[in-house]
């Protein structure tokens, strides 16, 4: 698939008058339309201008080949152009795919479940904020084994590198390999998780007990729900970070008020007003539909409800105890070991043991 550079250098400029036109968040479809576009041509636009690169360095290569001068210049420049070769390949075909991408999107194919991850610490002051951190690069890993796409959509650190809360989108990667139902896989994380382990900062050596909660949501498409303009207000105001400074002088920060539910969302981890009003908008469509989910499912029995990943945020789902290395479900009462690998990303034998575990109940 051709790429025609100016063709998309014009219609990004458009996307961003377009989103900076106060009048568009009034039509909320629009809005969400037009920053998933928005998205996909950023993708594009740093992928090509990485691939243009890698040409430039091979094309110097070459004139270093051609010319012959110095032997030992002329030697680690061919072994450097066969590595950016191979480079140029893997960005050709990863830009291949974001192209295609772009345009399946245009014909409304290529639709796979997204889901929205809420993390927040719970009992156990900055541990549990130690523990919140650890649990987002549990996921930021799993992410990685997965090819999904990791975006975060707010957070709050505390000034030891813990997390007071991080909420973040998964979606399906460009390549659309592997499971692409995000949102299928990980709605048996939410709950509860409990961690039992020697804090850095504890000298008698005893075991502290802490939490943190987890909300895994569905990311809406266009059709699944209607937002009326008339309903939200967004105020903007100055991010701030660890210990309450401020990030910046300018107001990027955003508060979204939904007023018929009285959900309030806030989103100051970017440097763009534009991208957290994006955020901040996505995780609202996200409780919204939750919420509306939750209305749907409260007629319906038993083993089908326990399916509900939202009913079920304050259940403890899950202990991580270090002495022991090892990780205990207790709704299907089974143990894995190895928390270090655990914690590092490699969640997909619990994750598929949960998936066929519940699927099994639920039939």
């Amino acid at each position: 698939m051709e790429l025609n550079r100016q063709q998309i250098e014009e219609e990004y400029q458009k996307l961003i008058e377009e989103l900076k036109n106060s009048e568009v968040v009034s039509d909320l479809e629009r809005f969400e339309h037009l920053s998933r576009k928005k998205s996909q041509l950023d993708n594009i636009i740093k992928k090509e201008a990485a691939l243009k690169e890698v040409e430039n360095q091979i094309e110097e290569n070459e004139a270093i080949l051609s010319a012959k001068e110095d032997q030992e210049l002329v030697t680690l420049a061919a072994e450097e152009s066969n590595i950016l070769r191979e480079k140029r390949k893997a960005l050709e075909l990863d830009l291949e795919n974001l192209l295609k991408e772009m345009e399946e999107t245009k014909k409304g194919l290529g639709q796979s479940t997204a889901a929205i991850v809420e993390i927040r610490a719970g009992v156990g002051g900055e541990e549990a904020a130690l523990f919140a951190q650890d649990l987002f690069q549990m996921y930021s890993g799993f992410a990685r084994f997965q090819a999904w796409q990791e975006r975060v959509l707010d957070s709050s650190q505390t000034e030891i590198g813990g997390l007071k809360e991080i909420i973040f989108e998964l979606k399906p990667g460009p390549k659309k390999t592997g499971n692409t139902d995000v949102f299928g896989m990980m709605r048996h994380e939410a709950g509860v998780h409990r961690v039992q382990r020697i804090p850095e900062t504890e000298k008698s050596g005893r075991v502290h007990t802490s939490t943190a909660t987890v909300a895994v949501l569905m990311k809406p498409k266009a059709v699944d729900l209607k937002i009326s303009p008339s309903e939200i207000k967004i105020d903007f105001f100055n991010a701030t970070g660890p210990g309450g400074q401020n990030v910046n002088k300018r107001k990027t920060a955003v508060r979204v008020t939904h007023s018929p539910s009285g959900i309030i969302i806030t989103s100051r981890s970017e440097r763009s007003q534009l991208q957290n009003k994006e955020n901040a908008l996505a995780i609202l469509s996200a409780k919204l539909l939750e919420q509306k989910l939750i209305k749907e499912e409260e007629g319906l029995s038993g083993a089908r409800k326990s399916q509900i990943g939202w009913a079920k945020r304050a259940e403890k789902i899950r202990t991580y105890n270090f002495p022991q290395d090892r990780l205990t479900d207790h709704r299907i009462k089974k143990s894995w070991h190895h928390l270090e690998e655990i914690l590092a990303g490699k969640l997909e034998p619990i994750t598929n043991e949960l998936e066929k575990q519940f699927s099994a109940s639920e039939n």
